[in-house]
């Protein structure tokens, strides 16, 4: 039995609760997550997220995610802000227009707070993140190039990855300088959530 929700409060939990039910309506009217893990979506997709946050730096003053889509892990993080307080400000980035609709109505639903950006990722002006996430959205070489324009010099990518995760991590050691650090997953036994720094090129 995980352990990533043992210290959350009854409104906390309320909360993600209500996230859950917006997300599994909204998944039957537009493509949030797939009809396949939308059937596991609180350990699947919640509870990763929770992980997520975790594993992030305390404190952070902007959170910045990328590809937010069904709003995992942003709307989670949120949800977290609320209670710890940290981080301060969060921005969703997000280029699908019914997507972001989707994430208001979760924010008026839940009562959380975040700023949404309706644009593609390579269009949004620098974000200075101080802790910039990328839940299933690229390969690790495409996500050092988000890294490299919106996290902050001295921000922190927390990126998620599946089995391969080693592979990626050594295929951009020759176009990039980063420092790694690898928290492995408590859902999945192969998988595993990368915690980078110092990003520049080669």
């Amino acid at each position: 039995m995980t352990t990533l929700l043992d210290d959350v409060s009854r409104e906390t939990l309320d909360q993600l609760r209500a996230l859950e039910d917006i997300a599994q309506k909204w998944t039957t009217k537009i493509n949030l997550v797939s009809r396949e893990s939308a059937k596991g979506l609180w350990e699947r997709h919640i509870l990763d997220s929770v992980q997520i946050y975790r594993a992030a730096p305390t404190q952070a003053l902007h959170w910045a995610d990328l590809g937010s889509g069904g709003g995992f892990p942003g709307l989670v993080v949120a949800i977290f802000a609320q209670a710890s307080d940290s981080p301060r400000q969060i921005t969703l980035v997000e280029s699908d227009e019914r997507k972001c609709a989707f994430l208001r109505a979760a924010l008026r639903e839940t009562g959380a707070v975040a700023t949404i950006i309706n644009e593609r990722i390579e269009a949004v002006p620098p974000l200075n993140a101080d802790v910039l996430s990328a839940r299933a959205l690229a390969e690790l070489s495409t996500l050092m190039l988000y890294a490299e324009r919106h996290l902050s010099s001295t921000g922190t990518a927390i990126f998620p990855k599946g089995a391969q995760w080693k592979s990626e991590v050594e295929a951009v050691k020759s176009e990039w300088k980063f420092d790694c650090s690898v928290i492995k997953s408590e859902l999945k036994a192969d998988a595993a959530i990368l915690s980078i720094k110092g990003v520049s090129r080669v």
